[in-house]
């Protein structure tokens, strides 16, 4: 996919990239408040984001450790 920008290009539209935020909570965290982790990243993400016009924020997932670092009991 190619991007151009208006000024290069006065009938064209800057291409927007449409992305989904993803935090993911520390298994060191306490689940029983929000994680700073998932805070900081989403912060950090949206620092990132703000000054890229052509990045557009659709959709927020966040992991809340119940996947990746629950493994089964072994016996």
């Amino acid at each position: 996919m190619r991007k151009y920008d208006s000024a290069n290009q006065p009938d064209s539209k800057v291409l927007k990239y449409k992305a989904t935020k993803y935090v993911r909570l520390s298994y060191t965290d306490d689940k029983e408040k929000e994680s700073d982790s998932i805070i900081n990243q989403s912060r950090l993400i949206d620092d990132f984001v703000k000054d890229k016009a052509d990045i557009e924020i659709v959709s927020e997932k966040i992991d809340d450790g119940y996947s990746g670092i629950i493994l089964a009991e072994v016996r």
